[in-house]
């Protein structure tokens, strides 16, 4: 076992949250200033895997919490581990591996640090997962792929979230623009949205309501409303999906006054949908009224963040300050 730490970043959604769980398109960017941390170090004796959580105050044993999410994450990632070392090493494929992957013998400590604000739908529960598989994967010698730690991950938002859509782990995993859609190929933008890196990109501000809301909250009360109402929801599903197949076209095109065009029409949509708050609507009205070309919730709602588009470097800060006056706990 070596000493290792991996990370991963932070997302926000930029379009189509909630209507993606009902396999529409979705549009995620990562955020990678903002990122989650996991360290792994050999500890003899320690009677299998300690997990520290000092930014939480909490820690958990392989012995006490065997079912805990990040148990149960260290139990898959060792298992897959221990299936893949054979191939990763072929000089001792045709000997049986001399590990015991099992949380429970696994004598090590990990410590998970995280810039990411919990419950604020930046996507802080699939960065701490992929971080935590990573470190746990790299501390055996094997680095997971990004498609293998994007499924580890997704395991562990199941647990979080109940049924999430699987792209917060998508975004995070590839650390790369993603068009996302439940029933198809996740499409990663890569080079693809070179209009995001250019001098002439617009920027994102993002403000916190300071509200902390787990996502599973706003996605059951959707999942409630369309039970019981289903032809109303599925309509508002295919209007949100509408706005991100064009919101792609001006993301790609870098035609930012249609995208924030969009991003709005987004929140409106999100709105009726009964995801919103009165501090997210105070926070976008302020943004618009400070001249942002868009401005939208982003993630679960009910609290967590806005996102509005600021068209440069003065403008943002222009709109930082105005998101501040209107209450944002903070913007990045």
């Amino acid at each position: 076992m070596n000493a290792v730490e991996r990370s991963a970043c932070a997302k926000i959604i930029l379009c189509g949250e909630h209507a993606v769980v009902y396999d529409r398109p979705a549009i995620a960017l990562p955020l990678p200033r903002l990122r989650a941390r996991a360290a792994v170090e050999p500890a003899a004796g320690e009677g299998g895997l300690r997990i520290f959580a000092p930014d939480i105050r909490r820690s958990f044993t392989a012995c006490d919490d065997a079912s805990h999410a990040l148990m149960r994450l260290a139990a898959l990632t060792l298992d897959l581990v221990s299936n893949r070392i054979p191939a990763a090493n072929p000089a001792t494929a045709s000997q049986p591996s001399t590990l015991n992957l099992q949380p429970s013998t696994f004598d090590a400590r990990l410590t998970i640090a995280s810039d990411i604000p919990v419950a604020a739908h930046l996507g802080s529960s699939a960065a701490v997962s992929v971080a935590v598989a990573r470190a746990i994967a790299a501390s055996c010698g094997y680095e997971l792929s990004a498609e293998e730690a994007s499924r580890l991950a997704f395991e562990s938002e199941k647990l979080h979230h109940g049924t999430p859509s699987g792209i917060d782990n998508t975004v995070v995993a590839y650390e790369q623009p993603v068009w996302f859609r439940k029933s198809a190929e996740c499409s990663v933008f890569s080079d693809g949205v070179s209009a995001l890196s250019t001098e002439h990109s617009a920027l994102l501000v993002i403000a916190d309501t300071g509200i902390s809301t787990p996502t599973r909250i706003p996605v059951g009360d959707v999942r409630r409303g369309w039970e019981a109402a289903p032809g109303d929801y599925e309509r508002l599903f295919d209007r949100i999906a509408a706005v991100v197949t064009e919101a792609r076209v001006a993301l790609l095109a870098g035609d930012w006054p249609r995208l924030g065009e969009l991003m709005s029409a987004n929140h409106e949509a999100l709105v009726e949908l009964g995801v919103s708050c009165p501090e997210l609507d105070q926070l976008c009205d302020a943004a618009r009224r400070a001249g942002a070309l868009g401005a939208k919730l982003s993630g679960g709602g009910r609290g967590g963040n806005m996102i509005a588009l600021a068209r440069d470097a003065g403008h943002a800060n222009h709109l930082r300050m105005a998101l501040q006056a209107a209450g944002a706990a903070r913007v990045i």
